[in-house]
């Protein structure tokens, strides 16, 4: 059985709210049960330190997501669940990538250029109060997710672009050092994708207009009667499309429910009522969890134990991946290169590779290389870098050359072919 990788996130600069939950926490634990899945979930520590200088809140803020994990139901035996900071070889790693990543792909980041253009519309000079933690995060997000091979990362729509960044930056390195990383592809869940929070916008801290998890059932119930909507009166008909309220209810509601909710919209119900139906639905699903969240949080020793045994896990494939790659590009021993003659390096340096890359026409490519760096196969281009890999692992599986890759010119049919059963031994 293939077995599939899944990789999740979450900040801790403040407090978890309804759409660290919907959106990644429950989504992602329910993945976790899976047969065929592996599942690696961490507090990004690291990323904290770009949006918060309070270390206080940082820590707090570990805590507090770290027990949100727990008490929603995640089994720490079958998952690796682990602090950022605490694998040494994501900031090493993020360096081997930062040498490989190109400025102008950082340029195009949303978050770096949504600083710089309110620098520019407040008549500040473009880079004012950004710091270079903002500008390199997607290399970081891009180490946190190759280091562990993942093939999904659960994210929001406004997360694709980091997604694809990551991917970009993988296959050149690919395409340099040969094939060590997993491309990875976001996955979501559109229903809840991105949640909005009290006004509107997408919930976030940074907007501080969060819903908090695991809040009383009177801070609860006071913060839902916050949420901004229309002047419509009882009786009036009202759009479900793009209201806050109506997203958030179908995020914590079977289809069923939400059918029901939708009818309601329609005929007309009072935004009271439909608060009140909004607060009673995210209570009976958060209410059995609360006081699990309670009683850990008291327990800070316990929950910095798991985060250990989970640092343990995560270091035990980190460590000798992170060593392939010092190896590959040339961060060895001294002593080493005496042994390049060697029967495993000579095995090593026999092997062909495929190189997969984007070219400047924004579509994807791959080439089959000899070990001597020959040319021997040429693929066309590819409009999704999936379709590219998916290619190559047919020709490694066995598949016939057809119309998806030509010879290079001067090489016969049985020297591709010798390459590619190498794949097979």
């Amino acid at each position: 059985m293939a077995v599939h990788r899944i990789l999740t996130g979450i900040t801790t600069s403040g407090t978890p709210h309804l759409g660290n939950y919907a959106g990644a926490i429950r989504p992602a634990i329910e993945a976790s049960r899976k047969a065929d899945a592996e599942s690696f979930y961490f507090l990004a520590d690291y990323h904290a330190l770009i949006k918060t200088a309070d270390p206080e809140r940082v820590q707090r803020s570990t805590l507090e997501i770290a027990a949100s994990w727990l008490a929603a139901g995640l089994d720490t035996e079958r998952v690796w669940f682990y602090r950022q900071s605490d694998i040494p070889e994501i900031p090493e790693l993020t360096w081997l990538l930062t040498c490989n990543a190109g400025k102008g792909l950082l340029n195009r980041a949303h978050a770096y250029k949504a600083a710089v253009d309110k620098n520019v519309a407040d008549g500040e000079d473009p880079d004012a109060g950004i710091n270079m933690g903002l500008f390199m995060y997607p290399v970081l997000m891009a180490a946190d997710i190759l280091m562990f091979k993942a093939h999904s990362v659960p994210v929001g729509r406004d997360q694709i672009q980091h997604i694809e960044m990551a991917r970009d930056i993988a296959a050149r390195f690919n395409h340099l050092y040969g094939e060590h990383f997993v491309l990875p592809a976001a996955a979501i869940d559109e229903s809840v994708a991105t949640l909005p929070g009290l006004d509107g916008r997408k919930m976030s801290k940074s907007y501080d207009n969060t819903i908090p998890l695991f809040a009383s059932s009177a801070v609860l119930k006071k913060s839902i009667a916050g949420i901004v909507t229309d002047s419509r009166a009882p009786g009036e008909p009202k759009e479900t499309e793009g209201s806050a309220l109506f997203q958030l209810y179908q995020a914590f509601a079977t289809p069923t429910e939400t059918a029901a909710m939708r009818d309601a919209f329609a005929a007309g119900i009072s935004w009271g009522d439909a608060k009140q139906a909004l607060f009673e639905r995210i209570e009976r699903a958060v209410a059995p969890m609360r006081d699990h969240y309670e009683s850990l949080i008291a327990r800070p020793a316990l929950i910095e134990q798991k985060l250990q045994e989970g640092a343990a896990k995560a270091r035990a494939i980190a460590t000798p991946f992170l060593n392939e790659l010092r190896h590959a590009v040339g961060l060895r021993r001294l002593d080493a290169v005496s042994h390049a003659g060697t029967k495993t390096a000579a095995k090593a340096q026999a092997l062909p590779q495929f190189k997969q890359y984007r070219e400047g026409d924004g579509r994807f490519y791959f080439k089959l290389v000899s070990a001597e760096g020959r040319l021997l196969l040429q693929s066309r281009a590819f409009e999704s870098p999936k379709e590219a890999g998916q290619c190559i692992a047919g020709l490694k599986a066995g598949g016939a050359v057809g119309g998806d890759a030509v010879a290079a010119e001067g090489v016969e049919q049985a020297e591709i072919a010798q390459a590619l059963a190498a794949f097979g031994e």
